[in-house]
């Protein structure tokens, strides 16, 4: 071992010392209390301002990655202060090393920032991607969170999102279309079954009455038999009450039907 090998430990020692070290665990376990501190502000905002939910979330989450990638640099340089030397020496060997082993976690992390400024998708929308749908809930440094309608928590490392596909329903908005199927008979009166179901939809304390509702009729196979497919397409106010509003349609819907006594796909023989 040579003299400028010796000095090199030597200064990576000195950098290093127990002190630095603690008061960078601690400015670290810091900045993760800042970021729940913020993160709870923002639940109690959400209770507060209901119609700006998806503003204060997506807020909170810019606000978060600025905490985590500003102030660990920060800490970094404020308290460890490596020496331009020193940095240097170690940065080929550190890369290699951080390149090979946490190569998934860098790209995940690289993958977070690509998604908080191109903005495929936002906190609060709800998204299909592979065979899991549900509501963005966290965009984090290293994975998204959704909770799925049955209300489990899926993780996906961010570096999924930059090549696979995803489908967002709201892009950002409260408001999300959602259809609704009913099926009748090919000789059922079709134009009394579009008002009943329209006025259905109108009617419902969950639409959103400011974009439209279309009825949309198609000829299917249902169940191996021919038969008439109405489709109602109707927004909701919050993608919250999403399935709530396709209950509501369906159950009012079908009372008004049956009254009306509308025929309905006979399979009998």
């Amino acid at each position: 071992m040579n003299e400028q090998d010796v000095g090199n430990i030597g200064s990576i020692l000195d950098v290093l010392s127990f002190t630095k070290v603690f008061l960078l665990l601690v400015g670290l376990v810091i900045l993760g209390l800042a970021v729940k501190f913020i993160t709870t502000i923002g639940g109690r905002l959400h209770k507060r301002i209901p119609s700006r939910r998806l503003l204060i979330a997506q807020i909170v989450t810019m606000i978060s990655f600025a905490i985590y990638i500003l102030g660990g640099g920060y800490l970094f340089y404020g308290i460890i202060q490596p020496p331009k030397t020193l940095l240097l020496a170690v940065s080929g060997t550190l890369a290699v090393a951080l390149g090979l082993s946490l190569k998934d976690l860098i790209a995940s992390v690289v993958a977070g920032v690509i998604l908080l400024f191109d903005r495929p998708f936002q906190v609060g929308d709800r998204i299909t991607f592979e065979n899991a749908y549900g509501e963005i809930i966290a965009i984090g440094l290293r994975a998204v969170r959704l909770v799925t309608l049955d209300d489990s928590v899926v993780t996906i490392p961010n570096s999924k999102f930059i090549t696979d596909k995803v489908s967002s329903g709201n892009f950002g908005a409260l408001d999300m279309m959602v259809e609704i199927n009913f099926h009748l008979d090919l000789q059922a009166d079709l134009k009394l079954a579009k008002q009943l179901l329209y006025e259905t939809a109108v009617t419902s304390r969950y639409v959103f009455l400011k974009k439209p509702v279309t009825i949309v009729f198609s000829e299917v196979n249902f169940a191996e038999r021919p038969a008439m497919q109405i489709r109602v397409k109707c927004y909701v106010i919050d993608v919250r009450f999403e399935k709530a509003l396709q209950t509501d349609i369906l159950i009012r819907g079908n009372e008004s039907l049956n009254q009306a006594h509308i025929a309905r796909p006979n399979f009998l023989e």
